[in-house]
């Protein structure tokens, strides 16, 4: 059996799709240079714009399922025919050099890494209502309304699964949920909202999307479609 070590200074950011995840993390590698977000492998092809080692590590499959084979990888899923994950060679690439980590992750993800990285600290960003996020991502104006609407439910199902986290930011105000996932990587500050707290406003979000008006409303919609 692998020997487990705990891994300080590797800190899991998840988010539901919309709530700012990718925005907040960007800022703080950005004005950090001791932060660094883990780039996940993909057997994705490369689109342009996007640059190797910057966006993610492309490797064809082969590659892929023989890191999966031996071990080397942290977490990993199949999405549309393509497979994404976290090795443990990125991660360990970053903390040689005293930074350190964000796994940019989702729940599922996380379920997984958990256990293999004793230590890590678990951040689980949320929206401040359901309402708030299905505006969100409306307004990024890319997705159809089908796909639009099965984020939304993944979001719901990823809140539902959110418990496992160890502190919460709501996303209500970006500048103040900038300054609190600062003090909590960089100054090693704990966070404001406990387990147990973040426990609470899952469930409150959970039974807006099961008895909010407005999105009961969303439903009837879709099951129109």
């Amino acid at each position: 059996m692998e020997k487990q070590t705990t891994r300080p200074g590797i800190f899991a950011v998840s988010a539901p799709s919309g709530t700012g995840k990718t925005t907040l993390n960007s800022r703080l590698e950005r004005d950090h240079p001791d932060v660094e977000i883990s780039v996940s492998l993909t057997t994705r092809k490369q689109r342009p714009g996007e640059l190797a080692g910057k966006h993610y590590h492309f490797v064809d499959r082969s590659e892929f399922e023989k890191n999966v084979a031996a071990g080397k990888m942290l977490e990993w899923a199949e999405v549309f025919g393509n497979l994404y994950g976290t090795s443990k060679a990125e991660v360990d690439r970053i903390v040689s050099k005293g930074h350190k980590v964000i796994l940019e992750i989702d729940v599922q993800g996380w379920m997984t890494a958990k256990p293999k990285l004793p230590g890590a600290i678990s951040i689980f960003i949320l929206p401040p209502s359901m309402i708030d996020l299905w505006h969100r991502l409306e307004k990024r104006g890319t997705d159809s309304p089908e796909v639009r609407w099965r984020r939304f439910q993944a979001a719901r199902d990823e809140i539902a699964a959110g418990r496992i986290y160890d502190f919460f930011i709501v996303n209500d105000d970006l500048e103040r949920a900038y300054k609190e996932l600062e003090s909590m990587i960089v100054s090693g500050e704990p966070g404001h909202t406990s387990q147990e707290a973040g426990e609470a406003l899952c469930n409150r979000l959970l039974n807006e999307f099961e008895q909010s008006d407005k999105i009961l409303e969303l439903k009837k919609i879709r099951q129109k479609v």
